[in-house]
């Protein structure tokens, strides 16, 4: 092929890949429109750390809001539906020195005389938060347990083994950092499904708890000082965020 030829064929197929974005499947409706944040509440505040870079929901984990929420959140609130989102981690800058090898019961590996065993890794951290709760965020890191598990759920003292166990991922299916993620998750009545890159990391399980309804919702992490992170930053974009209600 002549090398014009090639050039605007590659051009072309650029083109036409991001015009398949942020468009929605048959049966679903598209939350984000690609070009701007309508339909989403920004935090007061915020001063442009929440926004769109090419055809993605773009964020560097440093919102100026004075709220001590800084999720982005949609408009509308859901009650039954599955929820699809493409999502990848920018970079995991910060060294978590207090990573734990995660069980799959929900608990937390010791050595032989019961202290925790703490890796420190890059991290990076989010959720999608779903029916308007972070409690119960599908959460998004670089742990080795892998993303899907709902942290507040799997660290409540006051839940039975059965609630850990169901809130943590059976599989780690995350790619690695820099690459893009596919989140499917659903929503019906009191339980909750997750599928991470076509694999099932949580299946069908009520968390206790549940909200009947609420809104989808991206999370912040991180914060900041003397120009070093303290904590693993929420370094995301997402695209392709697409819901379907349930009845």
């Amino acid at each position: 092929m002549p090398r014009f030829s090639l050039v605007l064929f590659c051009a072309i197929a650029a083109i036409s890949s991001f015009a398949a974005d942020n468009q929605a499947p048959e049966g679903f409706v598209s939350l984000f429109n690609g070009k701007d944040l309508a339909g989403w509440k920004i935090p007061e505040g915020d001063n442009g750390h929440w926004k769109v870079v090419d055809g993605t929901i773009d964020y560097d984990a440093q919102s100026e809001s004075k709220d001590k929420i800084k999720d982005l959140m949609s408009v509308p609130e859901f009650t039954n539906f599955t929820l699809q989102v493409d999502w990848r981690m920018k970079e995991a800058p910060y060294i978590n020195p207090r990573v734990f090898y995660i069980l799959p019961d929900g608990s937390e590996a010791t050595d032989t005389t019961g202290k925790p065993l703490n890796m420190a890794l890059p991290d990076c951290d989010s959720g999608i938060i779903v029916r308007g709760d972070v409690t119960y965020q599908v959460n998004i890191w670089c742990w080795p347990a892998g993303s899907g598990e709902m942290y507040g759920v799997r660290k409540n003292p006051k839940l039975s083994v059965e609630a850990h166990t169901g809130a943590t991922p059976r599989t780690r299916a995350d790619k690695p950092v820099g690459e893009w993620n596919h989140f499917e998750i659903t929503c019906k009545d009191d339980k909750i499904t997750v599928l991470l890159n076509g694999k099932l990391v949580i299946p069908e399980y009520a968390p206790p708890g549940l909200p009947a309804k609420g809104a989808v919702g991206l999370q912040h992490h991180g914060a900041m000082k003397d120009g070093k992170w303290t904590s693993p930053p929420a370094l995301l974009q997402y695209k392709n965020i697409y819901i379907k209600e349930l009845k």
